[in-house]
C-alpha cells in the first residue's frame, strides 16, 4: 500500500513541438549554411559574434590566470579521480581471438572512435563538472580527437572556470558556441570545424532534442531530460540529511524531479516540514522551491520490498539508500542512473567530484541504459578468419539455413565453398 503525503502529477518528457520545429530549422540551416548559419544563431540567441568561435591558447591561459589556486587545485582533484575510475572501466576492454571449432578463429578488437564533440552547458548555472565526464573520459577511452563547445556568458566568451576545466581535461579544440548551432556545427561539420562522429553531453529541452534529432548522423551518449534525485529512507535516516539533498537536486531547476520513498511515516512528515524550515534559509529558494513545489513527491511504503518496487518503477537518474541496511537494498535495485549509499554519500558527490560520471540516464531510461562512460566511446568490433577445413564445418549448415530463409545467392556463397574445399 502507497501513500502520498505530496504527489506531482504526471509530465511528459517528449519536446513541445514548437521545440521539434526550432530546432530542426536550427539543424537544416546549420547543415546547409555552416558556419555563416551558426553566426547567425549565435548572434540572435547569445549577442555573439567573435572574430573566429575558436577559443585560442592565450584566451585559455587568460581563464586559467584568473582563477584561484584552490579552484583549479579542486578542479585537479576532481579530474584525477574521474581519471582513475575511467580507467579501471577501459581495463574492462580486451581485445581476442579465439577457435571455437579446428580452423575458426573468431575475434573481437575493442577501437576508439576517431572524433568526439562534446557539449559543456552554461545555462542558469555553468556546470564545471561537465567539462571533465565528458572530455576526459573520452581522452581515457582512446579518442585522438575531442571538441568541445560551450555558451559566451553574457557575450563575454566561455565561463573562465569553465573554460579552464575544459583545456585541462584534454580537449583538442574549444569553441564558444552555445546551443542547437553547437551540436549542428559538430555534427555536420562548418568552414572551420570538421565533423564529429559522435555528441555526447547534457543540456537543455533544445540540447536534448538537437540530439535526438542528429542521431543517425552522428552517436550519441542519451538524451538527457531534467535532473532527478529519488531517496529511500527508513525511521532512522536524519529528516535534515534528506531534506538538504532533496533540495540539493531541486535547484537544478523548476521542472526537475524530488522524490522521497519512506517505510517510516513519521520521517516523511519530519522531511516534509524540514523542507519548508530549509527553504526559509536556502539561497536558492526561487528556484529549489518552484521544483518542489511542481515536482516534489512524498510517498510511504509499507515495506522495504515495495520501497524497492516503487523506486525500479521510477527509475531515477539519481537513487539515494539512507536506511539502516543500505546494502540490502543494493543488491536488489535494478533501475537508476547511479546509487549513493548511505548518509556519507550525497548526490553531489557525484556530480561534482568522487569519480563516477554524471551524465546519467532520466525519464525512467535507467530501465534500459546507463550513462556515459568510456564504452560509449569505443566500438567492439568482431572479425572471422577460417581454414578451408573451418569454412567446410560452416559451409553446409549456412547454406541448409539460407535456403530455408529463400536467401538463395547468400546459399551459393557457401555451396561454392564447399565444392571446391571438398
Amino acid at each position: 500500500m502507497r501513500t502520498y503525503l505530496k504527489q506531482a502529477p504526471p509530465i511528459s518528457l517528449a519536446a513541445t513541438a514548437e521545440v521539434q520545429a526550432t530546432v530542426a530549422e536550427i539543424i537544416t540551416h546549420v547543415r546547409d549554411g555552416g558556419e555563416s548559419a551558426v553566426r547567425d544563431y549565435s548572434r540572435r540567441f547569445d549577442r555573439w559574434d567573435p572574430p573566429t568561435f575558436r577559443v585560442s591558447d592565450e584566451e585559455i591561459r587568460a581563464a586559467s590566470t584568473s582563477l584561484p589556486e584552490t579552484l583549479k587545485d579542486d578542479i585537479a582533484f576532481a579530474q584525477a579521480q574521474v581519471r582513475r575510475f575511467a580507467e579501471v572501466q577501459r581495463e574492462m576492454f580486451r581485445d581476442f581471438e579465439i577457435e571455437t571449432l579446428p580452423g575458426v578463429v573468431l575475434g573481437q578488437r575493442c577501437i576508439p572512435i576517431s572524433n568526439a564533440g562534446a557539449y559543456v552547458p552554461g545555462g542558469h548555472y555553468p556546470l564545471i563538472a561537465s567539462a571533465y565526464m565528458s572530455i576526459l573520459t573520452a581522452k581515457v577511452a582512446g579518442v585522438e580527437r575531442v571538441i568541445a563547445c560551450a555558451p559566451p556568458q553574457n557575450g563575454q566568451g566561455i565561463h573562465p572556470p569553465t573554460l579552464h576545466a575544459i583545456a585541462s581535461s584534454g580537449a583538442d579544440e574549444i569553441y564558444c558556441i552555445g546551443g542547437v548551432q553547437a551540436l549542428a556545427a559538430m555534427a555536420y561539420g562548418t568552414e572551420s570545424i570538421r565533423p564529429v562522429d559522435v555528441l555526447v553531453g547534457p543540456g537543455n529541452a533544445y540540447v536534448a532534442e538537437a540530439k535526438r534529432q542528429l542521431f543517425g548522423q552522428v552517436g550519441i551518449d542519451l538524451i538527457a531530460g531534467p535532473t532527478e534525485i529519488l531517496i529511500i529512507a527508513d525511521a532512522q535516516a536524519d529528516p535534515v540529511v534528506v531534506a538538504a539533498d532533496l533540495l540539493g537536486q531541486a535547484e537544478h531547476g523548476p521542472t526537475s524531479q524530488a522524490l522521497l520513498i519512506s517505510t517510516s511515516h513519521v520521517l516523511a512528515e519530519q522531511v516534509l516540514a524540514e523542507i519548508e524550515r530549509q527553504l526559509e534559509a536556502l539561497p536558492t529558494a526561487a528556484v529549489a522551491g518552484a521544483c518542489w513545489r511542481n515536482r516534489g513527491e512524498i510517498v510511504v511504503v509499507e515495506s522495504d520490498d515495495e520501497a524497492v518496487a516503487l523506486a525500479d518503477e521510477y527509475a531515477p537518474e539519481h537513487l539515494e539508500v539512507l536506511t539502516a541496511h543500505p546494502e540490502w537494498y543494493a543488491q536488489r535495485l535494478r533501475n537508476y542512473g547511479s546509487l549513493f549509499l548511505g548518509e556519507e554519500t550525497t548526490v553531489a558527490y557525484g556530480d561534482k567530484a568522487v569519480g563516477t560520471n554524471h551524465i546519467l540516464p532520466t525519464g525512467g531510461a535507467a530501465r534500459y541504459t546507463g550513462g556515459l562512460w568510456v564504452g560509449r566511446y569505443i566500438k567492439v568490433v568482431t572479425s572471422q578468419r577460417l581454414t578451408q577445413e573451418g569454412s567446410m564445418q560452416i559451409a553446409p549448415v549456412t547454406a541448409r539455413i539460407c535456403e530455408a530463409e529463400g536467401m538463395l545467392a547468400h546459399a551459393i556463397t557457401a555451396e561454392l565453398r564447399y565444392r571446391r574445399y571438398g
